[in-house]
């Protein structure tokens, strides 16, 4: 599989969302071929509306990955989607992430207003999309939780998180507990994934060693193989397209 075989476009959100939703997207399949993908970790949160010729319509909400899935893209199958930033799973989402069987679940199928008639039309659906996100907004936001992920983002999880701790002006001990209770995960895993997803597009140059996010040349093959379940060497050569990070992929 190529990845040319496959459709992918994406939007950045408006203004206001910037820090709940980090883009709207879409992925299709128009061939009449399945199309093995293996789905890498990048630290976002997914909610995907899809439609397939052998499928009915579903809303499904997918969690944060922590470790390389091998998936199927099905033939004549497009999926819209919104890709969140994690102040949206604390304050919009209707579920905790914490408390997702198998990192996933569905949604009902109205959620945000939507049917299958929406996945015709990639702005339409990012139109409507931003406009049901807006009415779900909070009135306030803990200002340390903003301040926690603004800095996340900026920095792809490269500080300690005694230095996270200290920005914020939030005890490292009651941050590892929010993660824990609303992700599932410590902040320290999360900032591995961050680390990751800012390493691919050095490994797809062909470097082999991003100086900037790892300890050393060991840390940075153990932290590849974890989430990608290759050595770097073979995500590099990528064979056909197989590894998908669906934060990284190239834009038509």
């Amino acid at each position: 599989m190529a990845f040319q075989d496959l459709v992918f476009q994406t939007q950045a959100p408006p203004p206001a969302l910037a820090e709940y939703v980090e883009s709207f997207w879409q992925l299709a399949n128009p061939s009449g071929v399945a199309q093995p993908v293996v789905i890498v970790p990048d630290g976002r949160v997914d909610t995907f509306f899809t439609y397939s010729a052998t499928e009915p319509y579903n809303v499904l909400l997918l969690g944060l990955d922590t470790q390389p899935e091998a998936q199927v893209i099905l033939p004549h199958t497009s999926t819209f989607a919104i890709g969140w930033k994690l102040l949206a799973a604390d304050y919009v989402l209707p579920v905790r992430l914490a408390d997702l069987p198998q990192h996933a679940c569905y949604l009902p199928p109205d959620y945000l207003g939507m049917s299958a008639a929406d996945l015709t039309d990639f702005a339409g659906f990012c139109a409507k999309a931003a406009a049901q996100i807006q009415q779900l907004l909070p009135a306030e936001v803990d200002s340390r939780k903003r301040k926690l992920f603004n800095l996340l983002y900026a920095t792809s999880g490269t500080r300690t998180v005694e230095a996270y701790a200290d920005a914020a002006a939030w005890s490292s001990r009651q941050i590892n507990r929010y993660f824990q209770q609303q992700f599932g995960l410590s902040l320290k895993a999360y900032c591995n994934i961050l680390r990751f997803r800012a390493a691919l597009p050095d490994l797809k140059s062909g470097k082999l060693f991003p100086e900037a996010h790892f300890a050393d040349q060991a840390h940075f093959i153990r932290e590849i193989k974890k989430y990608a379940g290759v050595a770097p060497k073979e995500l590099v050569r990528n064979q056909d397209d197989r590894f998908i990070q669906l934060s990284a992929l190239p834009k038509k």
